[in-house]
């Protein structure tokens, strides 16, 4: 290319490193055009260039006109991963064969004698020159593939749809699809893929219901799909998934009830305009009911009642607005009362311009959450608030990668350093919160639906933790007061709101009084009934003996003491499942907690830190085997265990069989077992853990205790997933593998390429192991160079009053 077209006007070398990409598909496009007979060329293949190769016609066996066009043709296809006599310029049987391969693989229907025909269309030529994939790639799966086949095939001769990928990948351009796919079947003449009045309209007209059949069925099965996988909520939260069809049947109400109650639509099972709307667009009915609003205008008494009267129940307002600003939008002196006094709850949002890649550093976000804090705590916001920080753009995935999200890893840093009495929220796009949560532990997603537009809230589901979806903006009349108004679709058991400020108790402060009142009776029944067992141990015991009992745990952790159960019942004690990490504020499970710590207390640590014993099974190591069977039962759609590891390990926000809690549970138990077992007692360190900070560097105290090196964690992994030396081990891989129908890591190991993937599969849990520590060493780093910085200047201003006084 660059040797042929290198000096024509307009054309822009490509990179001669042997890699395909879009500098080397622009080369393509611009060759074309230069033989196609347009001056100067450009880097983008357009009308214009589309014009002149309708006039040229199909290009297909035996075409002539033009050597170098075929050539074209040649290079683009093996740029695609085709064969087809690479630069040879002769359109024969070879080329033939790979632009019928490249067509079924697009979805194309047959062009005749029962093949593709290998006819390059001016359309087919365009696709030719992109990068599009038209196989499944890294993430990707062939459910949403044969989805993105149906649509090319059904659809790709109409004007207004543009052939897209069949990557097996839900994004902005497949949705554009769907719409435009949706707009031809209601007969709109013109076809654009906005969800405007008319597409509206027509689809109020076409309710899906059981029973119910043809197009719009496959048109509405295809939109649940791409909106895979919905959160059901549970004891433990489960990933419903569904297929595309053609008929309406029990299965699919069952999914779009589930997809209703997790959308907070009214849960009918009938794909109705709501439905609809929530499958295909950020804002869904932006009319439909909502309980959530946002403002930057003062909440008056009259305002209050205004938004009590019309349904609402929660308002979010603004902690701070920046020098500069004419906005005026922060909470007012005695705004907070008024708000309460309506029966009205608050949100707080902290907004630092924010509408711009350079608003965004570790710094910055390192000095707003410090920022936030003061205010929030000016404010007398209770601990355990979330406060929401806000993305205000519609950021891209590169922009997220290298300053988003640094953004808000300071942020976790400025309120570690004020000892993490508020939690971060975010304010942003559907792939801002996704991206945030999952990379942060955001608490809580605000997610800007009504942008939907975004091109972050296009080929994105919900996030699993959003909270609030601001899904429409208006003007409130009020008698003679106008103010604007955004309404907001406030879900159910998410982000409670605050209801009263000046508070003194933290989100654990009943989890740490549960505990103290069963210790206290473990000291009384000992001592009444002159047994030797540990308190804390008998208070682990309690709490997980009704779930975590039976062979399996009396293998691991000892039976537990039943006359201690019966003495604790008999005094109006039961079994407390959940509370909340005053650290995360995400809920943790307390029966996994204690049991983890049980068994941590009854098996000591191995000699050896790079291996592992049945103490780990109770642990860790019981999670990291269902999350080994969790991936072979989902190697079609991750081929790769470290990619898997890197999707589902312990990610926030995230349904994974070892998830982010189900780790922050094996962490705390472990180090609650070593405090125990050092001689101290289990108030004192759910207190210290859970209200003063000790649970902020949790992750490195537990892998710095465990196994002090990346190596070692990799090495205990792949230790009790092979077996180990313990027969406790053993059973736990036959239940927990074998039992869920995977093959053993020891017998993986012995297939072809089993063993390199079994490797990797470990390296994704050391891998893990570092990046939750990372976070909080750079807590730490940040905190200590804070520290410095104030003791020098402590020092200066010290010096300064001295030489004051010496003068004086």
């Amino acid at each position: 290319m660059n040797a042929t077209y290198g000096g024509v006007s307009g054309y822009v070398r490509c990179p001669e490193d042997g890699r395909t990409g879009w500098s080397t598909m622009y080369s393509l496009v611009m060759g074309l055009q230069h033989e196609l007979g347009i001056s100067p060329v450009v880097a983008g293949f357009g009308p214009t260039t589309l014009a002149r190769l309708e006039a040229l016609g199909n290009i297909g066996f035996g075409w002539n006109k033009n050597a170098n066009i075929v050539r074209i043709i040649q290079h683009g296809l093996f740029c695609k991963g085709y064969w087809g006599a690479n630069g040879y310029g002769e359109f024969g049987a070879v080329t033939t064969e790979a632009v019928d391969a490249m067509r079924v693989d697009m979805g194309l229907p047959d062009a005749g004698s029962g093949t593709a025909g290998g006819i390059v269309t001016p359309r087919i030529f365009k696709c030719i020159l992109n990068m599009d994939a038209y196989v499944v790639v890294a993430g990707g799966t062939d459910k949403i593939r044969s989805i993105q086949q149906w649509l090319n095939g059904r659809y790709w001769n109409r004007s207004a749809y543009s052939i897209g990928p069949c990557d097996g990948i839900y994004s902005r351009d497949v949705q554009k699809s769907l719409v435009i796919a949706i707009q031809y079947e209601l007969g709109i003449s013109a076809p654009n893929g906005n969800f405007g009045p008319t597409t509206q309209e027509g689809l109020r007209q076409r309710p899906m219901r059981e029973g119910s059949t043809g197009v719009f069925v496959e048109l509405f099965t295809a939109a649940c799909v791409f909106n895979e996988p919905v959160v059901m909520r549970g004891l433990d939260d489960t990933e419903v998934r569904t297929t595309f069809k053609s008929t309406f049947d029990s299965k699919t109400k069952e999914y779009v009830e589930i997809f209703q109650e997790f959308s907070q639509l009214y849960r009918s099972g009938v794909g109705d305009f709501d439905t609809w709307a929530q499958l295909l667009v950020s804002m869904g009915n932006a009319d439909r009911t909502a309980t959530g609003s946002d403002t930057r205008f003062e909440i008056t008494a009259s305002r209050a009642r205004w938004l009590y009267d019309n349904g609402y129940r929660l308002v979010g307002r603004y902690l701070y607005d920046p020098p500069g600003s004419t906005l005026d939008k922060e909470i007012k002196p005695g705004e907070l009362q008024i708000i309460f006094n309506a029966g009205l709850r608050v949100f707080p949002i902290y907004q630092d311009n924010a509408r711009r890649l350079a608003d965004f550093t570790y710094s910055q976000g390192y000095q707003h959450a410090l920022n936030a804090h003061a205010l929030a705590t000016s404010y007398k916001f209770n601990r355990g608030t979330t406060l929401y920080f806000a993305v205000d753009y519609d950021a891209q995935q590169w922009e997220i990668d290298q300053a988003i999200v640094p953004y808000f890893n300071g942020v976790v840093a400025g309120l570690a350093n004020q000892g993490k009495k508020y939690f971060h929220g975010v304010y942003g796009s559907r792939n801002v919160c996704i991206n945030v949560t999952q990379r942060t532990s955001a608490r809580f997603s605000f997610v800007s639906g009504m942008s939907w537009g975004f091109s972050g809230n296009l080929g994105y589901p919900l996030p699993a933790n959003w909270a609030i979806n601001q899904i429409k903006e208006f003007k409130v009349t009020n008698g003679s007061d106008t103010f604007d108004l955004d309404r907001d679709v406030w879900r159910t058991n998410s982000e409670p709101g605050v209801r009263a400020v000046d508070g003194s108790s933290g989100p654990a402060d009943g989890f740490i009084a549960y505990v103290s009142r069963l210790y206290n009776h473990a000291v009384a029944y000992k001592s009444e009934n002159n047994v030797t067992t540990n308190a804390s141990r008998l208070v682990m015991e309690y709490i997980r003996h009704e779930k975590y009992n039976g062979i399996a745990w009396w293998w691991l952790a000892n039976a537990y003491d039943g006359d201690f159960v019966e003495y604790c019942n008999t005094r109006g004690m039961s079994v407390s499942e959940s509370f909340t990490d005053s650290i995360t504020g995400y809920s943790l499970d307390a029966t996994h907690l204690m049991a983890t710590a049980n068994g941590f207390l009854e098996n000591p640590d191995p000699s050896s830190k790079g291996s592992a014993t049945g103490g780990d099974v109770a642990g860790w190591g019981g999670d990291i085997m269902t999350f080994w069977a969790d991936w072979r039962n989902s190697e079609q759609e991750y081929a790769s265990p470290l990619t898997f590891s890197q999707a589902k390990l312990a990610i926030p926000g995230t349904v994974s069989s070892f998830g982010f809690t189900d780790m922050v549970e094996d962490v705390d138990g472990y180090l609650l077992a070593k405090y125990v077992a050092g001689g101290g007692n289990i108030v004192t360190w759910v207190t210290n853990h859970y209200n003063n900070g000790g649970g902020l560097t949790r992750f490195r105290d537990h892998f710095d205790r465990r196994f002090q090196s990346a190596t070692n964690a990799y090495e205990a992994c792949r230790d009790i997933l092979l077996g180990g030396d313990e027969a406790k081990i053993d059973l736990a891989l036959l239940k927990l593998i074998t039992g869920a129908g995977a093959a053993l890591p020891g017998d993986y190991v012995l297939l072809p390429g089993g063993g390199d993937k079994f490797n990797s599969f470990c390296r994704g849990f050391s891998d893990r192991q570092l990046s939750l520590i990372g976070l909080e060493n750079s807590r730490i780093a940040t905190y200590r160079q804070n520290l410095k910085t104030y003791r020098e200047q402590a020092t200066q201003r010290a010096a300064a009053r001295d030489g004051k006084s010496a003068r004086s």
